[in-house]
């Protein structure tokens, strides 16, 4: 087991990462006996591991509970945050209760956010069950749901007391599922880190085949890099480092939200928003030909998209885009890469060279 720590100016908290976590270990929890928990999972995983964890927590003197979801990012909704409210309250959970994330992206954001509103807040696990939750979505403290307008616009941030990722449970993900998160990780790579995107290059074919090493490197490497970030800059103010992050979600949440949540996965949409946003930036005459090259050539290997829907008009993009968070006094800001492992945001983005590099994905 590795642990990398978090560190922020109001709360600290661990990162654990290892294999068959919960069989070796206990320390990752911050749970002691006699405490209350409400364990928030979905339908697929509570049939492969809902017992054992509940079994496990009993074990520590956990008084645990359990609400398990549908699966699907349809489902990180309004709707589905008023199922886990009426659960912590049928339960008489309080204030000293604590949500335990069980799950992908979607679990982790709607159980973050539901610990952020509880009774004005209460203390949440994140424990990710998919590459992409691992290596991004479950650290850093931001929590949503989504609207019909727009993803994750309903939201807080909520910090973690910890993490825990257990790279075991993705030996149960399809493949696609694989492909989404490895989205994530080349976005580490074109935004801070060169060396981590040529090692991808490198090593894809191992990460696709889920060699235990090879994950155990990445996804320690992508934390490292996430919580620095959060440390730097914890709540995305303007013209901070974390907005970086964003790179190619502008484009990918104007394709979820457009094509109805969980049709294209969020990963699937990032890869093809990171293509569109490297030809905003060749347009911009800030990337080379090169390296546009070389980030083409590895999405494909991931087997990502490296271009929208077919059915997505290239002017339906901007309808949502300029509903983007990024968004100030109504001025469209994106994320794009200037070389391998540097990238900016550019302010004032001309709508032309949005639409153009729309198109330029689809020669």
């Amino acid at each position: 087991m590795e642990k990398i720590q978090v560190t922020l100016r109001e709360c600290n908290y661990p990162i654990f990462i290892g294999t068959d976590l919960f069989s070796k270990h206990t320390s990752f929890w911050p749970l002691t006996s006699g405490d209350s928990a409400m364990l928030i999972t979905n339908n697929r995983l509570a049939d492969l591991y809902l017992d054992v964890l509940v079994n496990k927590l009993t074990q520590f003197g956990i008084k645990v509970d359990h609400l398990v979801l549908p699966d699907g990012e349809q489902y990180k909704s309004l709707v589905i945050l008023e199922q886990v409210f009426s659960a912590l309250l049928s339960k008489n959970h309080g204030r000293d209760t604590t949500i335990i994330a069980f799950g992908g992206g979607v679990i982790g954001d709607l159980s973050g956010f539901a610990a952020a509103s509880y009774q004005r807040g209460v203390r949440f696990i994140q424990v990710p069950t998919t590459l992409l939750a691992q290596v991004d979505a479950s650290v850093g403290g931001k929590t949503a749901v989504n609207h019909l307008l727009g993803k994750n616009m309903i939201g807080a941030f909520h910090q973690p007391a910890s993490v825990v990722i257990n790279v075991d449970y993705l030996n149960t993900l399809p493949p696609r599922e694989i492909s989404s998160g490895l989205a994530e990780i080349i976005k580490y790579g074109i935004i801070f880190d060169a060396t981590l995107f040529k090692w991808l290059e490198n090593s894809i074919e191992s990460l696709l085949a889920l060699e235990p090493h090879t994950l155990m490197y990445c996804i320690r490497r992508c934390c490292e890099l996430k919580a620095k970030v959060i440390a730097a800059d914890e709540r995305e103010k303007k013209g901070g480092q974390r907005t970086l992050l964003n790179l190619g979600h502008t484009y990918g949440h104007a394709i979820e939200t457009h094509m109805g949540y969980g049709n294209w996965l969020h990963g699937e949409a990032v890869a093809a928003g990171i293509m569109m946003a490297v030809y905003a930036a060749r347009r911009l005459g800030q990337f080379s030909h090169i390296d546009t090259e070389r980030v083409k050539s590895l999405l494909l290997r991931a087997h990502l998209p490296i271009k929208g829907p077919e059915t997505m008009p290239s002017t339906a993009y901007l309808t949502h885009m300029i509903r983007d968070k990024k968004v100030i006094s109504g001025q469209l800001r994106l994320v794009l890469p200037v070389s391998l492992g540097h990238a900016v945001t550019y302010a004032e983005v001309e709508n032309d060279i949005v639409i153009q590099s729309i198109e330029d994905c689809r020669i």
